[in-house]
């Protein structure tokens, strides 16, 4: 007779879909909304989105340099970008104090920067046009030790 551990029962295992960073849906047809951005170098990259998508997915799903260092959680400044129209930033809901905060931390900061993780693209923000900064500052809590 062979001693070992007794059985326990069985548990059952179950998980969540883990959130795909960078993973948008194709807009519907005759919904689309445009987005270009402009990298460091002055290329330009024009995309149709969803309503609801935010800059930072859309960047990250087009294989574009946007880091996004906390995951889209506005805890970092890695995503930012220069509306560069005034038009197009006063359309856009005010930044809340947290994303004020992490854009004090910026590299390049100006009158019309936003956290790319903040910004959902909706029908008055169609035909946007974002530069990604020369730069990006990402400050961790190793940096202060």
């Amino acid at each position: 007779m062979a001693v070992g551990r007794p059985l326990l029962p069985q548990r059952s295992f179950s998980t969540t879909t883990a959130a795909r960073h960078g993973h948008i849906d194709p807009p519907k047809p005759g919904e689309e909304l445009y987005v270009t951005f402009v990298e460091k170098d002055g290329q330009e990259h024009k995309f149709a989105v969803s309503a609801g998508d935010n800059l930072l997915d859309i960047a990250q799903a087009n294989d574009l340099e946007m880091e996004g260092a906390c995951g889209g959680s506005c805890a970092c400044s890695t995503c930012h970008v220069i509306v560069t129209d005034e038009d197009s930033y006063d359309k856009m809901p005010e930044p809340e104090d947290d994303e004020n905060d992490m854009l004090d931390l910026a590299f390049g900061l100006t009158e019309t920067s936003r956290l790319g993780c903040q910004v959902k693209m909706t029908k008055e923000l169609d035909g946007l046009v974002v530069k990604l900064p020369s730069m990006t500052r990402n400050l961790q809590a190793s940096d202060f030790q």
